[in-house]
C-alpha cells in the first residue's frame, strides 16, 4: 500500500516545528543576556565604524590604470620630451637643506593630461590628486597641495614656449604639418574680474586715498580697539597692502586704456581693480565685460596648433603682423596662405605677408555703392591691396578660404568645451599667456598621441591598384 503524500500544510507545519527548535537555544541565551547586566551593548567590545580616520588602502599604483590609457600616453610622452627648463628654479640638492621639491615632470603631466579633460581649477586639481585614479596614478605616491599647483601653471612661461616649439618639432617630422594654410582667429575669453569693478579714475583716487588711510589706521598705536594676536594683526597688514598694491596697479593701467579711446571719451575709461591688464570686450553673446583676447593661429591640415598669443585689444587689426614670425620661429617654414577675418584685415597686415611672400585669404568688405565690383582696386589701394581684393574673386581662393571656418571655429569651440577655457581663473597678460601656452601645448600633444596610437599602415596589406 502506498503512504500518502504529505500535504503543503503538513510541510510548513514541520517546518516550523524545525525551526521553533533551533531557535530555542538562543532564545534562552538572550534572556541569559538580558538577565546578566554585566553582558550588556555598551559594554562589549566591538570593531565599529569610523569613517573619519584615515587608513592605508592596499593597492599597487601601477594597477590602477589601463596600458592604453591617456595619462600613462601623457607620462610617457614628457618622457620624449626634453623638460630640463622646468628644473632650474630648483635650488635644493641631495645631502643639503631644505625639504625636497616635486619633480617638475610630474606637474606638467598632471597639468597637461587636466587641461586635457577641462580641468582649469588649481584646487579642483588638488583634490582630485586623492580622489581620482588617473590622477592618483600620476602623482606616483608624492603629495601635492594646490599653491604649488597654480604657482608651477604660471611661473615657467618661457619653459611653456619652448616644450610647444617641442611638441610641434615632433608633429613636423611625423609629417603632422602641412605649410599649405594656416588659420588665424581671435577668441574673448572672459578675465578673473567683474564688471562691479571696473571704475574711472576719479573713483580709482578717491578708492586709493581711503585705503591708505586704513592703513594709516591700522599702524596707529592705539587704533585696534582690543587687543589682537600677532596672526591676525599681520593678515589684516597684509589685506590692506595688497588693496593699495591694486588700486596702484589700476592707476598705472589706465592711461594704456584712455589711449585707444577717442579723445572726447577718455575720461569715462575705466580699469578693473581685480584685473587691471583686462579690458572691456564684446562678448559672443553681445554683452561687454573684462576679457582677453587669445589668438591662436592652426594649420589647416590636422589643426595644429602653431602659433599662440594673449593680448587685451578688443580688435584684431593688429594680431596677424606678430603672428606670422613667430610659426617662422617655431617651425622653421611659412605657408604658402594664411586664411583670417575681415577683423584682420588693414593695409600694415597685407604689407607684411606680403613681404614674407604670404597670400592673404580674407573676405573683401561689400561696398557701399551695389553697383560697384568689390574685385575692382579703389584709386587709394596700393598694389598689395589691389592684389588682395583680386585674388579673392577667384574661384581658387573661394574654395582654399572656406577651411578658415572648419579650422578656426572647430578649434575655438574645442578649447571652450573640451579644455574649460570658459572664464580664466588666473590674473594677469602674462599669466593668461601661460594658460594659453598649456592649452596649445596640450592640444599639439593629443594629435601627436593619436598618431603614435595609430599603426603604420603596411604597403603588402594595401589592396592591388591602390
Amino acid at each position: 500500500m502506498t503512504p500518502a503524500k504529505p500535504t503543503i500544510e503538513s510541510k510548513y507545519q514541520r517546518a516550523r516545528a524545525l525551526r521553533g527548535c533551533a531557535q530555542d537555544a538562543p532564545a534562552a541565551a538572550s534572556r541569559e543576556a538580558t538577565a546578566s547586566p554585566a553582558l550588556r551593548r555598551e559594554n562589549l567590545r566591538l570593531r565599529c565604524v569610523d569613517r573619519e580616520q584615515v587608513v592605508p588602502i592596499p593597492a599597487r599604483l601601477e594597477a590602477l590604470l589601463p596600458a592604453d590609457h591617456l595619462a600613462r600616453l601623457i607620462w610617457a610622452a614628457t618622457a620624449r620630451l626634453d623638460v630640463t627648463a622646468f628644473y632650474a628654479s630648483i635650488v635644493v640638492v641631495t645631502g643639503g637643506p631644505g625639504q625636497a621639491a616635486t619633480d617638475p615632470r610630474i606637474l606638467v603631466t598632471l597639468w597637461l593630461y587636466a587641461s586635457s579633460q577641462g580641468v582649469t581649477s588649481a584646487r579642483a586639481l588638488n583634490d582630485l590628486c586623492v580622489e581620482h585614479l588617473a590622477y592618483i596614478w600620476l602623482c606616483g605616491g608624492v603629495s601635492m597641495n594646490y599653491h604649488t599647483l597654480s604657482d608651477f601653471r604660471t611661473q615657467h612661461l618661457p619653459a611653456l614656449d619652448a616644450l610647444l616649439t617641442q611638441v610641434l618639432g615632433c608633429l613636423d617630422y611625423a609629417g603632422l604639418i602641412a605649410y599649405a594654410h594656416t588659420a588665424q582667429d581671435g577668441m574673448r575669453v572672459r578675465a578673473s574680474a567683474g564688471a562691479a569693478s571696473l571704475r574711472r579714475e576719479a573713483t580709482l583716487e578717491k578708492c586709493l586715498a581711503t585705503a591708505e588711510a586704513q592703513v594709516a589706521t591700522l599702524t596707529a598705536p592705539a587704533a585696534a580697539p582690543a587687543p589682537v594676536d600677532a596672526r591676525t594683526q599681520a593678515a589684516r597688514d597684509r589685506a590692506a597692502a595688497e588693496q593699495i598694491a591694486r588700486l596702484a596697479a589700476a592707476l598705472a593701467a589706465l592711461p594704456a586704456a584712455q589711449a585707444v579711446k577717442p579723445a572726447d571719451k577718455q575720461a569715462a575709461a575705466r580699469v578693473a581693480t581685480t584685473d587691471p591688464a583686462a579690458r572691456v570686450m564684446k562678448m559672443a553673446d553681445g554683452g561687454f565685460r573684462p576679457a582677453y583676447n587669445f589668438e591662436f593661429a592652426p594649420a589647416t591640415a590636422y589643426r595644429v596648433i602653431v602659433g599662440v598669443d594673449v593680448t587685451n585689444a578688443g580688435s584684431d587689426k593688429a594680431e596677424m603682423a606678430p603672428m606670422i614670425p613667430q610659426e617662422q620661429a617655431r617651425c622653421a617654414q611659412l605657408p604658402a596662405d594664411w586664411l583670417i577675418d575681415g577683423g584682420f584685415v588693414s593695409q600694415a597686415a597685407l604689407e607684411t605677408a606680403a613681404d614674407q611672400d604670404v597670400r592673404v585669404l580674407a573676405p573683401v568688405p561689400k561696398p557701399q555703392d551695389p553697383t560697384r565690383d568689390p574685385a575692382l582696386p579703389l584709386a587709394t589701394d596700393s598694389p598689395v591691396s589691389a592684389a588682395w581684393r583680386s585674388r579673392m574673386a577667384t574661384d581658387e581662393a573661394k574654395a582654399i578660404y572656406k577651411l578658415r571656418a572648419a579650422t578656426s571655429a572647430c578649434l575655438n569651440a574645442q578649447a571652450r568645451s573640451r579644455h574649460g577655457l570658459q572664464q580664466l581663473r588666473v590674473r594677469g597678460l602674462l599669466k593668461a599667456l601661460a594658460v594659453a601656452l598649456w592649452l596649445a601645448i596640450t592640444h599639439d600633444l593629443l594629435i601627436w598621441l593619436q598618431h603614435l596610437a595609430t599603426p603604420p599602415i603596411s604597403l603588402a596589406a594595401l589592396p592591388a591598384g591602390v
